[in-house]
């Protein structure tokens, strides 16, 4: 198994030795923060801070690790006594899962002894990086839907099992409706779903013998998967197993199309099926599917009900990785702050501040100092404190509530950033007057 701790680069440790011969262990602030949105994203959707909470209040460094960093022969005796004792004492305040965020808004703010806060960077950024990405992804692909269920086909291709499970999570915290992911089921509580594969089909003698058998498996339950060699022919012996379960007092729940000209296709499908009396059964997609695919397809009235979206949404394709940054902000009471062009950051711990219209959507985002207050009094801030001492200040929040503030989230933003067209006005975030004096 391997140790969370050591889950960090080289440096953080080489800077816990030299921090502590110079005497540098006093208390600094870090935030974590993405850069600037990617061209194909209009906004972010903040996600991980469970997964990153856990791995702060879970942090220590086992004998075995000790072990290990003596071997390098690069720590001092004082250094690995100071990590085989070192835990999490700090403070964090993080924008809750679920919320909408943009570039160079704190995701979350760590306050600690210097190399508690030092050390944790790595993990940090690689959870809420991981995670903001795919729950980023995923709300695309769910307006794109346009309340059509979505269901996460993913893990086969996402980039290894951790991965795959944070897509689950992701896509379900974002909308989407179930995850094939049974592992996903089991740990978070997402619906699981699924069909059945082309080898199921080809394994019988003929297509429609295999469709027998799997209805005959599950009755109520099933969803057929038509494209193995002629998609409408394919349709024909679906209603035709169909009418066979109306009249055992049962019912076939879908047809799933995975190639092909799937718009062209669906509407011959449909007319297959309502032909044979069948209007209830519903016809759901797969296949190298995205947002752009899904809207074009609704666009042009395709009769689907459903999509199965893996590779390009649990891989998000199209934005793979996103600028994250976790930088010192201030060291021992000093706002600090790195001038690099290109790669600048603002000084001082922050707040960020929302502001509505009359109609309830966000009008628009003031990065504050954290002291500062709000910049009008309706302002609402998005940082609220969720560590202390090391420890979590609630219980862990049920994946069902932060999905309900996603979505409810989701419904405040401007119309035009819940299109696909990333070449809309770009949401307003300013800084506050005396952020802009410090920085300067």
């Amino acid at each position: 198994m391997i140790s969370p701790a050591l889950l960090t680069d080289l440096y953080e440790l080489t800077m816990a030795e030299a921090y502590l011969r110079a005497g540098e262990t006093g208390t600094a602030g870090f935030s974590l923060f993405i850069r600037r949105l990617p061209p194909e994203r209009a906004y972010l959707v903040a996600a991980g801070l469970d997964a990153a909470l856990d791995y702060l209040e879970d942090l220590h460094f086992t004998a075995d690790d000790i072990t290990f960093l003596r071997g390098t022969g690069l720590f001092s005796a004082a250094a690995l006594n100071h990590l085989a004792a070192l835990r999490f004492t700090g403070e964090a305040r993080a924008v809750p899962e679920g919320r909408i965020v943009f570039g160079e808004e704190p995701l979350i703010e760590i306050t600690a002894p210097l190399i508690e806060a030092q050390i944790v960077e790595t993990l940090l950024i690689n959870t809420l990086h991981l995670h903001t990405l795919l729950a980023s992804k995923a709300a695309r692909v769910v307006e794109a839907a346009r309340g059509r269920a979505v269901v996460d086909f993913g893990l086969r291709r996402a980039h290894g099992i951790d991965a795959g499970m944070a897509a689950a999570r992701a896509a379900y915290l974002t909308g989407c409706a179930a995850t094939s992911n049974v592992a996903a089921g089991r740990h978070f509580g997402i619906p699981i779903t699924g069909t059945m594969a082309h080898s199921f089909v080809t394994s019988f003698p003929s297509e429609l013998e295999a469709f027998r058998a799997y209805a005959a498996t599950y009755p109520d339950a099933t969803t057929l998967l038509i494209d193995t060699y002629d998609t409408v022919q394919g349709a024909r012996h679906a209603a035709t197993v169909g009418q066979e379960l109306a009249a055992r007092g049962h019912r076939l729940r879908a047809v799933r199309i995975d190639s092909g000209e799937v718009g062209a296709l669906s509407r011959e499908v449909r007319a297959v099926l309502d032909a044979a009396g069948l209007p209830g059964v519903q016809i759901a997609v797969s296949g190298g599917l995205d947002e752009h695919h899904i809207a074009a397809l609704l666009a042009a009235g395709a009769p689907i009900d459903s999509f199965g979206v893996g590779t390009r949404m649990d891989a998000s394709e199209d934005a793979p990785t996103l600028e994250a940054a976790y930088k010192l902000v201030e060291y021992e009471g000093r706002p600090v702050f790195k001038r690099s062009r290109g790669k600048a950051s603002l000084p001082g711990r922050k707040q960020v501040w929302r502001r509505y219209d009359a109609d309830g959507r966000m009008a628009g985002d003031v990065i504050t100092l954290a002291d500062e207050g709000p910049p009008a009094p309706d302002a609402e801030p998005l940082l609220v404190p969720v560590m202390a001492g090391g420890r979590r200040l609630t219980p862990p929040e049920p994946l069902a509530a932060i999905r309900a503030r996603c979505l409810a989230e989701r419904t405040r933003l401007p119309d035009v950033l819940r299109t696909l067209d990333t070449g809309a006005s770009p949401y307003p975030v300013a800084i506050s007057d005396q952020l802009s004096v410090l920085s300067a």
